[in-house]
């Protein structure tokens, strides 16, 4: 009778660690130094170091432990190391998180000890407790974290966000943090409210959750409690956009390659309650609420060409807005969950209202 012997040796870097299990859109994996540019395609192998990337498209990589990663239109994420072993103490996985949005599921058969997992970004760390949660990167390094719960509501576990100035644990379904920079401690801990699955699944470039800007808010002030100096005489609220000189601009001026992706996700509101609403005028026209030329926070073109005004936005999804520009208009504009409300010439008894879903 023969006996055989049974040896498992570890996954190292040249094996393969994973597989993409779903592809949507367009995508592309950077590999052995970023000489190698592979289309991400459902069932290619996936490798330590490898450089992953969305562009118009979702990927899902599942690694060989059944831990998963759900990546959203434009982000990018390297995997720093991944060592299965039989055993678990001795499995890592590590990724580094550069910009956008990613879902994390951890595998359920505890084939990689949860401590071991560790995922970074500019301007965090998180340590892994829990089972389900994502992470949000911008341009800048800003990172939302959010905790998700089970099927069944419970809480999937625990996870840590760390920084050089402190850490927080989240232990709460749809508990979430916010870190703006490595130097500054993660926000208190905001349980947000009305969320589902499926919305952070289907609908994650969104305004950030008033939760999360009453937390930022409530460190800004706490801070500047701490330091209450004044740096500037003359502030950004107290600039006067009537007399500003916009640049002329017109549609051949519209770069779409401009477009930040993230900012209806991570833009930070802390500019306090009562502030002065941004007035602009260009060609005659006065427009409040947003900026004419390129307004960078509400990713928008506004300009005038003849008799015509034009509102352009395209993020998640593309407005074209043509008017007469001697006009008084109200427009409140719903896109994807990022609000836009402007008053042209002061507004008056014509309204438009847009509603777009992602």
């Amino acid at each position: 009778m023969h006996k055989w012997l049974l040896i498992f040796l570890p996954v190292f870097a040249h094996a393969e660690i994973g597989a993409i299990s779903e592809v949507r859109g367009n995508g592309e994996i950077l590999r052995e130094n970023q000489s190698d540019k592979l289309l991400a395609e459902l069932a290619l192998d996936i490798f330590s170091n490898d450089d992953i990337r969305t562009g118009n498209g979702r990927i899902a990589i599942q690694f060989i432990d059944d831990s998963v990663i759900r990546l959203t239109e434009h982000s990018k994420v390297i995997i720093d190391e991944y060592i299965f072993d039989p055993n678990p103490e001795k499995s890592t996985l590590s990724l580094n998180f550069i910009k956008g949005t990613g879902r994390f599921v951890t595998g359920k058969l505890k084939r990689i000890k949860k401590e071991n997992i560790k995922i970074r970004t500019n301007s965090a760390t998180i340590g892994i407790r829990g089972t389900d949660f994502t992470v949000s990167v911008d341009e800048t390094g800003r990172s939302m974290v959010i905790l998700l719960p089970n099927p069944d509501g419970t809480a999937s576990g625990e996870i840590t966000v760390s920084t050089f100035a402190g850490t927080v644990v989240m232990n709460q379904p749809f508990q979430a943090t916010m870190v703006t920079v490595a130097e500054s401690a993660p926000t208190k801990p905001v349980v947000l409210e009305n969320l589902t699955l499926d919305f952070i699944d289907n609908l994650l470039i969104v305004n950030p959750p008033q939760e999360i800007e009453k937390a930022v808010e409530d460190q800004n002030t706490t801070a500047n409690n701490v330091l209450d100096i004044d740096l500037l005489e003359e502030t950004e609220l107290e600039k006067d956009y009537l007399d500003e000189d916009f640049e002329d601009i017109d549609r051949l001026d519209i770069d779409l390659l401009n477009v930040d992706f993230l900012t209806d996700l991570l833009d930070i509101i802390d500019r306090g309650v009562g502030t002065k609403a941004q007035v602009s005028v260009i060609e005659g026209v006065s427009i409040e609420g947003i900026k004419a030329g390129f307004d960078p926070d509400n990713q928008t073109y506004v300009f005038v060409e003849g008799s015509v005004l034009t509102f352009f936005r395209s993020v998640e999804n593309t407005i074209d807005l043509e008017l007469d520009k001697d006009g008084a208009y109200n427009l409140a504009i719903l896109s994807a969950g990022k609000e836009i409300n402007a008053t042209i010439n002061g507004g008056g008894e014509s309204a438009i209202s847009i509603n777009q879903s992602n």
